[in-house]
């Protein structure tokens, strides 16, 4: 019998034959997620990193019997959500076993008086979000791929949404959580609401993209539904104008739901407008009533005072509609030689305008379109986020571009002292970097993961793990 064979008829018995998936296409499929390099991949049928066999878990014991089968076997594993990661996190770079868990789904239970919800890490979290609302409560939490993502991933990749500025990131929405560590312990960690007996561990595995323990049940924040929201779209002078309006509004402690700063060539898509010519400032307040008006009736002061001229709120609400379309992204990339990229960094204050122009600088000739907007506002500093367009000659002359603007932006990261990522995280495309990025802290996270994983056997590759 050979060690596939083994290994095979090994999670069978643990999961049971149902879970354990080899069909050739399960396999393909799971080869790849939202990465436009991988996109363009699965275009050439092209599947670099394969695993040799799909667990579909239905369980948090189904969890603790696959890692318990890797320990023994000493096969990788690699968790996947709902493949929603757009930096090639769930790619399986040695084989081995895709721990799927798109099958953790299930009830979710609410708690009014806490204020909290917990659910299975495989829920779809837009399900969550609407079942949520129709009981009058949210999560405020709000990436664009809320309906495309697991909540179990959020927390894996660190993510954040589009209400940060108010609600703050994944980081600031989980209570606790469940995680399964290699050899199948499983530990719960969780604040009730904040404990001080040691170093807050639920940090240890934010944004550790399953490289430290499977995540399997989460616990977060709630609230009511907004009472009221107020919009206003603003014509602002520049980007230097725009940036200086975002900072001032922070010193002086506003907590805008939404604060978002497009660039002059963005601008005419968040206008839908091809022929607007401005730099434009989204935002929003929300909260009870009275609060939020006055909150707009100070940013518009801070605005105006700045040369900035009032649009309306009709363009927010307009963007609001359609923020979870990602039609033009997929269809560049669905046109042979088509590409299309979004890279996000963050800055300070301080630095974060010379990033922006070093960026576009370098970038413009690789790109038809290079458009960029700024949010997910902080005291001390912003996100850069960056959507690149273009057309070569075929696909793989696209694969070859794509690479080329990962390595030109994250140089000018590193040159410039910037995040290399804010909210998308590291999978195969930073993990080159990783260890640039982070320095001397790069070693804590290898002694976490030695610590932690000492075969080395959780999501390999990722993180310069």
């Amino acid at each position: 019998m050979s060690e596939s064979e083994l290994l095979i008829r090994q999670l069978t018995a643990a999961v049971g034959a149902g879970k354990v998936l080899t069909d050739p296409a399960v396999l393909s499929a799971t080869s790849h997620d939202t990465w436009p390099v991988s996109t363009k991949w699965a275009r050439q049928d092209q599947h670099p990193y394969r695993g040799d066999v799909v667990i579909r878990a239905g369980s948090e014991a189904d969890v603790v019997a696959v890692l318990e089968v890797a320990e023994e076997t000493g096969v990788p594993v690699t968790t996947r959500g709902l493949g929603s990661s757009v930096t090639g996190q769930p790619l399986p770079t040695r084989g081995g076993i895709v721990l799927d868990l798109s099958g953790l789904t299930g009830p979710h239970e609410v708690d009014e008086v806490d204020m909290t919800v917990t659910a299975p890490a495989g829920m779809n979290g837009g399900a969550l979000e609407d079942a949520l609302n129709q009981a009058g409560w949210t999560m405020r939490f709000s990436p664009q791929s809320l309906y495309r993502s697991s909540v179990g991933g959020w927390l894996a990749t660190l993510a954040t949404g589009q209400f940060s500025s108010r609600y703050g990131g994944v980081e600031d929405l989980v209570v606790g959580y469940r995680v399964v560590l290699a050899g199948g312990e499983v530990a719960e960690l969780t604040a009730s609401p904040r404990a001080a007996m040691g170093p807050d561990l639920r940090r240890v595995f934010l944004g550790s993209e399953g490289t430290l323990g499977v995540i399997t049940r989460v616990t977060l924040k709630i609230v009511p539904l907004p009472a009221a929201q107020h919009l206003q779209t603003f014509l602002v002078p520049d980007v230097t104008t725009g940036l200086a309006i975002m900072r001032e509004q922070a010193a002086r402690g506003l907590r805008p739901s939404l604060l978002r700063l497009y660039d002059a060539d963005e601008a005419r898509h968040a206008m839908a407008d091809p022929d607007f010519d401005g730099t434009v400032l989204f935002v929003g307040t929300e909260g009870e009533p009275e609060v939020a008006a006055a909150e707009m009736t100070v940013l518009t002061t801070m605005a105006t005072e700045r040369g900035a001229t009032e649009l309306g709120p009709e363009p927010v609400q307009a963007w609001l509609d359609r923020r979870f379309d990602f039609s033009t992204v997929e269809k560049r990339l669905d046109t042979p030689g088509g590409f299309a990229e979004t890279i996000e960094v963050a800055h300070t204050w301080r630095h974060i305008e010379g990033l922006y122009a070093a960026i576009r600088k370098a970038l413009e000739p690789l790109a038809d379109e290079v458009l960029v907007h700024f949010s997910h506002v902080y005291p001390q500093g912003t996100s850069m986020y960056v959507i690149l367009l273009g057309q070569v000659a075929d696909d793989a002359a696209a694969s070859a571009r794509l690479a080329e603007i990962w390595a030109t932006t994250m140089q000018i990261g590193l040159d410039h002292g910037a995040e290399l990522s804010h909210h998308h995280g590291g999978g195969l495309a930073r993990s080159p970097y990783s260890r640039r990025s982070l320095g001397a802290a790069h070693g804590v996270l290898r002694r976490l993961k030695h610590a932690l994983d000492p075969d080395g056997l959780l999501n390999p590759g990722k993180l310069g793990l």
